[in-house]
């Protein structure tokens, strides 16, 4: 099995669209500003975080028409220097919730949110994990 995408289901897709590419800097795979579907891609790996119109999921799963409450998932995107990335970041709009800080004594993270309000964990590693 291989991952091929974490998938948002998003309501404001222009909005989203936009944050993805320009403020988080991601490639989207094909341009497609007004929907319904896009794809981005990182810089490293192969799976990559892709937009789907809500509504029009909700054609064939009806249950989906309204947005659910409180997060349901967290994307983490790691950076190999947090401190500089999350300066381009605020310098292109992005807020951020939280960070950079350290999460534990081998990782400091940084939070934001996109448009829709999905959670976004910026992760800088600063050791490997060790066998054991």
């Amino acid at each position: 099995m291989e991952l091929a995408q974490v998938r948002l289901l998003v309501t404001d897709f222009r909005g989203c669209y936009r944050f993805y590419r320009d403020v988080l800097g991601l490639t989207p795979q094909f341009e497609a500003e007004d929907g319904p579907y896009a794809k981005f891609t990182c810089d490293r790996g192969s799976a990559g975080i892709a937009l789907q119109d809500r509504a029009q999921l909700a054609e064939v799963l009806a249950d989906l028409a309204a947005p659910p409450a409180g997060h349901r998932a967290l994307i983490a995107l790691r950076v190999d220097d947090l401190d500089g990335y999350c300066a381009e970041l605020t310098g292109r709009g992005a807020v951020l919730d939280h960070g950079p800080a350290p999460m534990t004594d081998r990782m400091r993270v940084a939070h934001l949110r996109d448009p829709e309000g999905n959670l976004l964990e910026l992760q800088q590693w600063l050791a490997p994990r060790t066998a054991g």
